[in-house]
């Protein structure tokens, strides 16, 4: 059975209401939950010592740390001083990550852009070797390069994982909302934890959930409450009650830490109880 690691993306606001990500930790715990990610997606404006009083408290009340890098990164971009700028903001979150005690520095990389996919993922695969270099954390912290929603964008399931068979200190993280968007409304969780077993065997999988909105013919990268079943969470649950794996589900739903809850209550019902 699978060795779940369940809670929200960023700072509780509805069952509870955390003042800070400091504050947001000792909620998590009080909630029941065993994770929680935190947000830079708007820039990295945490100083290392306030990550490092983050990580204390993860450490105090058994938290799993993770951290999305701000949403202004494109590694393709076409200009010069927008790839720069975007490298430095993954170099900070990596080390904020580092001083944090955070597992994994999750990162929506690129648009194809002028490039298209295959020089895309040159250039991505570069610029992550330039980032992890100039970081200077050597190791002990992934990249995780997420499943994107739109077909513009660098981040399709085999992108992700090729990039993470090249480069070690790499790994894919699946957004089962955005991989359901890509696909178009059609999503096979047990087909992609058996390619994660094939390929990365044990290693510890880091995914987000939330469901999509359907507008205009498509289904489009707006987060909604989970109940929505777009894509549903109930058959994710039925495949970790079968499987052996290690797994941080991070709620990305507007509700948060109420919708990582009922996450919860429907894992319990298949029999699948959080990590302790």
């Amino acid at each position: 059975m699978a060795k779940v690691y369940l809670g929200p993306a960023g700072i509780p606001q509805y069952v509870v209401k955390a003042k800070s990500t400091l504050d947001a930790v000792k909620a998590v715990r009080e909630l029941g939950l065993n994770a929680m990610e935190v947000e830079f997606v708007q820039g990295v404006r945490m100083s290392r010592e306030l990550a490092k009083q983050v990580g204390k408290a993860a450490q105090d009340y058994d938290v799993k740390l993770s951290v999305h890098a701000p949403y202004f990164i494109n590694l393709c971009s076409e200009e010069a001083d927008k790839v720069e700028k975007s490298r430095q903001r993954l170099v900070d979150s990596l080390d904020r990550a580092y001083h944090m005690g955070a597992w994994v520095v999750v990162v929506h990389a690129a648009y194809y852009g002028k490039l298209g996919p295959q020089r895309c993922f040159e250039k991505v695969k570069e610029e992550l070797e330039k980032a992890y270099r100039e970081s200077g954390i050597g190791s002990g912290v992934y990249i995780g390069v997420e499943i994107t929603a739109r077909t513009n964008q660098f981040g399709s399931v085999e992108e992700a994982f090729k990039l993470a068979k090249e480069l070690h200190y790499v790994t894919p993280v699946v957004d089962w909302g955005h991989l359901y968007a890509r696909n178009n409304g059609v999503i096979n969780y047990g087909e992609v934890l058996d390619l994660w077993a094939r390929e990365f065997g044990d290693r510890h999988m880091h995914t987000h959930f939330t469901s999509v909105r359907y507008r205009n013919g498509k289904y489009v990268d707006e987060h909604e409450p989970i109940e929505r079943n777009m894509p549903p969470f109930e058959p994710l649950a039925e495949e970790l009650k079968r499987r052996d794996l290690a797994i941080t589900l991070i709620c990305e739903s507007p509700l948060l830490e109420k919708d990582a809850l009922l996450m919860k209550e429907i894992l319990e019902k298949h029999g699948v109880s959080l990590a302790t």
